[in-house]
Order: structure tokens, then C-alpha cells, then sequence
């Protein structure tokens, strides 16, 4: 187990090296860079473009520095925690996260709980009731919540909101909130604004684990130590709660390695239908301006947390499931 634990951890560092060298390369890939874009911009609105400060930022952000350059100080400034200097914002990349990463965690812890809350009994109901009147229904419904797309839900969600509850129209907060301290009554306003969001970007997912849940367990019940368990006199309750639900619960563990980034990156394009002071619209602006710090230090973010994820679901994986060996040649 101890080797083991060595041999994932010594992994990540190449890994991660190799996700960096990958980032960095999407974000050079369009040509220009955000002082260009900016030039562009001074351009259409018919301003003046100062070039002697278009130099001195350039010299300044290290951008007249060669790629390999770059590269090279982009990641020791990563390594020394500095997650380097937004060109849109002006301002340090960890104070430009600031709320929006806390807000951003709020909506998908909320609805990462959403979908295991709803999905794990509906997916153990239809598996035990197959072919029931039950199954057939939340099946249907399950399917209108695959097929439905979720920009569409958003639109109708928000509508039925702010005429039935008056809920303010996008955002997580009433407008009167915006760049307030925090108090009661904002996160009172947080609240009335959370379940939209929850229940659209929960919508699908929940669907999907529901159906993902009920295939597995149907697999593990029709298994022949289910069959044993029977012949032995096992009440249904213990048999299914002890062995074939156990097993079952894989699709759910090996989930935390895409659940980490999930609730910091957040859902983009609902978040921009949604207006969200979320992480994931920041993410996809500073891709459109090129603004490679920003983007470049967040997508990294995301990778170590994907890693990190990966590596804590195979740990639990093989705890919860006794069949799963670490070692790949392990005694039999």
C-alpha cells in the first residue's frame, strides 16, 4: 500500500508537468497576445494608441520574452504560490478569484448534494421495482431531464421565479447586495437565488447517476452471490444494503475525480444564461482577451485538482470494493 502510495504521488509531478507545457500551449495558440487585442480594441473606438506604453507593459509582463522564457517564469511563479498578474483586471490573479471562487463553490457543492440526494434513492427504487409502474415514470423522467437542455431550463426557471417568488432576474443575489460586506440578509438573498441554479445544473446529472445507478445495481442483483444470499435466508433489506449496493457505488467514487474541478470551475454556459458571479464566465472571458495569466493559472488549478481527485477515488475505490487490487499483480 505504502509503495503504491509513492508510485501515484511520484506520477502526479510528471503529469502535472506535462498538463502544464499543454496550457501554456493553448494560450499562446492564438496570435497576438492581450496587449494586441487591447491595441485592437483602443483601435475601433477610435482612440489613440500610445505605443511607448504598449512597450513598457509589454517589457513589464515579460511578453517580449521568448516562449520558452515565459514558460519557464509562468511556472516557478506557480510553484512559489504566485499565480501571477490579470491584464484585464489589473490585479494580482488571487484577488481577482476573490468572491467568485466562494460563490462558485456554494453552487456546486449545493448541487453536487442535489444529485446524490435525489439520484441515490431513485436509482435503488427503480432498480428493486424493475419494470414497474415506477420505474416506467421516473424513467420518463429521467430522460425529459437528459434531453432537456439546460440553457432552456434556466430561461424557464428564471421566469417562474420572479413571478411567483420575486426573485430578481439572473445573478446570485439581489442587485442592492452587489459588492456589499457579507451580512444575514445577503445570504438570505444567496439562498433565494441558489435553488435556480441548483436545480438546472443538477437537471441532467441527476438523470445521468440515476440511470448509471440502476444499471449497476440491476448488474449486481442478477449476480450469483445475490442468488446465495437468498438461498441462505438473507432478509432483502440486508442483502441489498450489505453486498450489491456496495458494489454499485463505484460509478459514484470514481465521480470525485471530476467532482474537485467541478466545484471550482462550475457550469459555463448556464452560469453566462444565469449571469452567476461564478468562476467559469471569468474563465471563459479571460480566454477571449487572452489574458494568460488569468487563464493559464486557473486551468492549472483545475488540473491539480483533477490529479488530487483521480488519486483520492482510486483510494476509496479500493476500499469500498474489495476486488479492485492496487497493485495490478497483486496475491491472489
Amino acid at each position: 500500500m505504502f509503495g503504491y502510495l509513492l508510485r501515484r504521488l511520484f506520477i502526479m509531478v510528471p503529469t502535472l508537468l506535462l498538463i502544464s507545457m499543454l496550457v501554456f500551449a493553448i494560450i499562446q495558440a492564438p496570435p497576438g497576445d492581450y496587449l494586441t487585442t487591447y491595441i485592437t480594441e483602443l483601435q475601433s473606438q477610435g482612440e489613440a494608441v500610445d505605443q511607448s506604453k504598449i512597450d513598457f507593459l509589454r517589457h513589464q509582463y515579460g511578453l517580449d520574452r521568448s516562449i520558452v522564457e515565459q514558460y519557464l517564469l509562468w511556472v516557478g511563479n506557480l510553484l512559489q504560490g504566485d499565480l501571477g498578474h490579470s491584464f484585464e483586471y489589473n490585479l494580482p490573479v488571487n484577488e481577482v478569484v476573490g468572491d467568485r471562487l466562494w460563490l462558485t463553490m456554494v453552487v456546486s457543492v449545493a448541487t453536487i448534494v442535489f444529485i446524490w440526494v435525489m439520484s441515490f434513492p431513485i436509482g435503488i427504487y427503480s432498480a428493486v421495482r424493475q419494470y414497474s409502474l415506477g420505474d416506467y415514470t421516473l424513467t420518463f423522467i429521467g430522460f425529459l431531464g437528459l434531453a432537456t437542455p439546460s440553457f432552456l431550463l434556466a430561461l424557464v426557471l428564471l421566469y417562474l421565479a420572479n413571478v411567483y417568488f420575486g426573485t430578481s432576474i439572473g445573478g446570485l443575489m439581489d442587485p442592492e447586495y452587489i459588492d456589499q460586506p457579507w451580512s444575514w440578509a445577503k445570504v438570505g438573498s444567496v439562498l433565494e437565488h441558489l435553488w435556480v441554479p441548483v436545480i438546472v445544473i443538477g437537471t441532467s446529472g441527476t438523470a445521468g447517476m440515476i440511470r448509471r445507478l440502476r444499471a449497476n445495481l440491476l448488474d449486481e442483483l442478477q449476480k450469483q452471490y445475490v442468488v446465495t444470499g437468498r438461498a441462505k435466508g438473507l432478509s432483502p433489506g440486508r442483502l441489498l444494503w450489505k453486498y450489491p449496493l456496495r458494489m454499485a457505488l463505484n460509478p459514484f467514487i470514481a465521480d470525485i475525480g471530476s467532482l474537485l474541478p467541478e466545484v471550482v470551475s462550475g457550469a459555463v454556459i448556464v452560469s453566462v444564461v444565469l449571469s452567476l458571479p461564478t468562476t467559469g464566465p471569468m474563465l471563459l472571458d479571460a480566454l477571449r482577451s487572452q489574458d494568460m495569466y488569468l487563464a493559464g493559472s486557473f486551468l492549472m488549478f483545475l488540473a491539480l485538482l483533477t490529479v488530487i481527485g483521480m488519486f483520492l477515488s482510486d483510494l476509496a475505490l479500493a476500499v469500498l470494493d474489495p476486488r479492485i487490487r492496487l497493485g495490478g499483480g497483486a496475491a491472489k
